[in-house]
C-alpha cells in the first residue's frame, strides 16, 4: 500500500511539473529562467489562437503577417523573437501568424493587450493603424509598430531601418552581374504602392547606375507581402520580358528559385533564404539585439515612444556574402574586383557610420521624367523617405518618384 501511495504521489508531482512547464513553453532551458518561450494557453478568438500571458514574466507579443518560417520577412522577425527569448531576463514571448491587415490585425492587437501582454510588435507596414487604436484604448501596454510613421509620446512607437543601405548595395551587384553578362535589363517585384517599397526600389536602381549606368530597371507590383506562387509568376515574368537579374520587395526566395540557367535572382530580409546558386546574395535584417533593448527599456519603464529608424552602423542590417564568417556566392565571387571593392568599400563605410540612407539619398539624382529630384550634392531628409505627400505627410521631396533608370510608370495611389 506504501508503495502504491508513493508511486501516485511520485506521478502527480511529475504531472504538476510538466503543466506548469508546459504554461511557460514547453520548460525550454533559456537566460529567462521558467518564462519560456511559447503561443500559450491559446484560446480561439475569431480565426485566429490568441495565446496567454505568464504571470511573474515580462511578456512580448508579436503579430505577424505571414507564417512564422516563411524564409523571408516573418521568419527574420520570429529569429529577433527568439534572441529576446534567449537573452532577456524574465521574458516571455509568443507570436501570432498570418494575421491580415485592418480589422483582423486590430482585434488581434487588442486580444493580446487583454490577455496581459506588456508589449507588442506588429510586423507589416498595414498594421499601423489597429496598433494606433489599440495604444489609445491600453496606455499602460507598449506597442512598437514596424515600418510605419505614426507614433505618440507615451506607448506608441515606430521602428524601422535603412534597408535601403543594403538595397543600395544589392543593385551595385546587380548592375555588375548584369554588365558583367552583356544584358543590362533588371527587374523589381514590389508589394503595395506604399513610400517604403518606392524607396527600396530606388536605392536599388541608385546602386544600379554605380557599376552599370546603362542598365534600365522594370517593376512588376503584386499586392501581397507573402505569395509564393504570385511573387514566383512575377520573377518569371521578369525573367521573360528579358531581365538578368531581378530583385524582390516581398517575402519568399521566389527571383532565386525562378532563374532560369543563366539569370540571378537576389532575395530579401533572412539571412538563410540564398541558398542556391541562382542567388547573388539577400539584403537581410537582424532585429534581435534592437528587439531585446526595446524590451529592456519597456521593461525598465525607460523606453521613449516616438520614431526610431537606424541605419546599417546598428548591426541589424545584413547583405548576404559580405559580413562576418559568410562567403560570396557564385555569382558574385567572379565578378570584376574594381566592382567588389566599391561594394566591400561602401559597406565598411556604412558599418562605421560614415555613409547613410541621406548619402545614398545624394543628388544629383533625377527622375525617369527627367525631372530632377535632387540637386547636386543635396541630401534627402526623413520625412521624405517616409512619405507621400498624396498621404497628407507634410514632405517635401517626398517619395513618389522613380529614378530615371527606372522604366515603369509610377503606381496609383488609393
Amino acid at each position: 500500500m506504501m508503495k502504491n501511495k508513493t508511486l501516485w504521489m511520485t506521478l502527480i508531482f511529475l504531472l504538476v511539473g510538466a503543466l506548469a512547464l508546459a504554461a511557460c513553453g514547453g520548460g525550454e532551458e533559456t537566460a529567462s529562467g521558467d518564462c519560456g518561450s511559447s503561443t500559450g494557453e491559446a484560446e480561439q478568438e475569431g480565426n485566429y489562437q490568441i495565446p496567454t500571458a505568464v504571470e511573474g514574466c515580462y511578456n512580448v507579443a508579436f503579430v505577424y503577417v505571414g507564417p512564422h518560417d516563411d524564409g523571408g520577412w516573418t521568419q527574420a522577425h520570429d529569429v529577433g523573437r527568439q534572441y529576446v527569448q534567449d537573452n532577456v531576463e524574465n521574458a516571455h514571448t509568443a507570436y501570432v501568424e498570418i494575421v491580415a491587415e485592418g480589422a483582423d490585425a486590430e482585434q488581434v492587437i487588442r486580444s493580446l493587450a487583454r490577455k496581459g501582454f506588456d508589449i507588442i510588435f506588429t510586423t507589416s507596414f498595414g498594421y499601423m493603424d489597429a496598433s494606433a487604436t489599440v495604444a489609445d484604448e491600453f496606455p499602460d501596454v507598449d506597442i512598437v509598430h514596424i515600418s510605419g510613421f505614426q507614433s505618440n509620446d507615451t506607448n506608441f512607437g515606430n521602428l524601422f531601418g535603412a534597408m535601403e543601405d543594403m538595397k543600395y548595395l544589392a543593385g551595385m551587384l546587380a548592375g555588375s552581374r548584369a554588365k558583367t553578362d552583356g544584358n543590362p535589363r533588371l527587374g523589381y517585384i514590389a508589394t503595395f504602392p506604399i513610400p517604403e517599397e518606392l524607396r527600396l526600389g530606388n536605392a536599388f536602381s541608385l546602386g544600379v547606375q554605380q557599376t552599370c549606368p546603362e542598365c534600365t530597371v522594370d517593376v512588376r507590383w503584386i499586392f501581397t507581402w507573402h505569395d509564393p506562387i504570385i511573387e514566383k509568376d512575377a520573377a518569371s515574368s521578369l525573367f521573360d520580358g528579358g531581365a538578368q537579374v531581378v530583385m524582390t520587395g516581398a517575402d519568399t526566395p521566389a527571383p532565386a528559385e525562378a532563374a532560369p540557367d543563366g539569370k540571378w535572382g537576389i532575395t530579401y530580409d533572412y539571412s538563410g533564404n540564398c541558398v542556391v546558386d541562382a542567388c547573388l546574395t539577400s539584403m537581410y535584417w537582424n532585429w534581435g539585439p534592437v528587439y531585446a533593448r526595446i524590451v529592456e527599456e519597456s521593461r525598465d519603464g525607460v523606453w521613449e515612444a516616438g520614431s526610431e529608424y537606424f541605419d546599417a552602423d546598428s548591426g541589424a542590417l545584413g547583405l548576404y556574402g559580405f559580413m562576418d564568417g559568410e562567403t560570396m556566392q557564385p555569382g558574385v565571387a567572379d565578378l570584376p574586383e574594381a566592382d567588389l571593392q566599391l561594394v566591400r568599400d561602401t559597406l565598411d563605410a556604412m558599418l562605421n557610420g560614415e555613409f547613410t540612407r541621406f548619402d545614398v539619398f545624394k543628388g544629383p539624382i533625377t527622375d525617369n521624367q527627367g525631372n530632377e529630384v535632387l540637386a547636386d550634392g543635396v541630401s534627402i531628409e526623413q520625412i521624405d523617405l517616409d512619405g507621400f505627400a498624396q498621404f497628407g505627410v507634410p514632405c517635401n521631396t517626398c517619395m513618389y518618384w522613380w529614378n530615371e533608370n527606372i522604366t515603369a510608370e509610377l503606381p496609383e495611389l488609393e
